[in-house]
């Protein structure tokens, strides 16, 4: 019997309002700058790379926040930008990456209708994510932290953990008090989430907002609006 619901946030729970290249052509405007708009992709892949979180173990806080501005310099380089480099850079982290842009987070409409609804019947919720920083402040400012038993980051202190290792997930299991067999995870990424979930034993269910993901995985949802019929179906 499922007593337990773990999510994922970024791109499940919530998100920024706005995408990278926007943002980035509106900084690069006020400064003059010209972009090679041609070396663009292969720079945002780089760039999600490099500041997608160090590794939690062997990282501490101020490093990562370290690492991630240096890879959003060597960014705005890659694109050609030669001037301003680190105030371009500031600008960008401000409005786009979440150690530094809370303000721009917005939860997807169906999140909280979901919370209310699993919470109401019953169920421990949780979240379980990638997150350079603890996650509560962000959560409380959103305010759906007491929607949630425990809320996980990778690398709060705590945990130094990230998915799809298996410690921040049994990390959770053991805080919110239900074995594996007990609990499903709801995640938008394959090898973190599901991979992750499934080798500890937990059911993973792949989120899918935007229908790129087709076929990945059998249980897949587009909003988080279809998760209750899904668990009452199932057990």
């Amino acid at each position: 019997m499922i007593k337990a619901v773990f999510f994922d946030f970024y791109q499940t729970l919530g998100v920024w309002g706005e995408s990278l290249r926007p943002r980035l052509q509106k900084i690069t405007d006020r400064y003059g700058c010209e972009i090679d708009w041609e070396r663009y992709d292969t720079a945002r892949e780089h760039l999600y790379a490099d500041a997608s979180g160090s590794d939690p173990t062997t990282h501490s806080l101020l490093g990562t926040m370290q690492e991630i501005i240096e890879s959003y310099c060597e960014f705005v380089r890659e694109l050609g930008v030669q001037e301003h480099v680190e105030q371009v850079t500031w600008e960008l982290l401000q409005s786009e990456h979440s150690l530094f842009a809370a303000s721009a987070a917005t939860l997807y409409d169906d999140t909280v209708p979901t919370l209310e609804h699993l919470r109401d019947a019953g169920f421990k919720l949780a979240i379980v994510s990638n997150w350079d920083t603890p996650l509560d402040p962000l959560t409380e400012r959103l305010g759906i932290a007491h929607y949630f038993d425990i809320i996980v980051a990778s690398h709060d202190m705590r945990v130094l953990s990230a998915k799809p290792d298996p410690h921040i997930f049994n990390y959770t299991l053991a805080a919110v008090g239900v074995s594996a067999a007990e609990a499903v995870h709801v995640g938008d990424t394959y090898e973190a989430d599901i991979v992750g979930a499934e080798n500890v034993g937990i059911r993973p269910i792949l989120i899918d907002r935007d229908g790129t993901q087709t076929g990945k995985w059998d249980e897949t949802i587009q909003s988080l609006s279809e998760l209750p019929k899904l668990l009452s179906g199932r057990d």
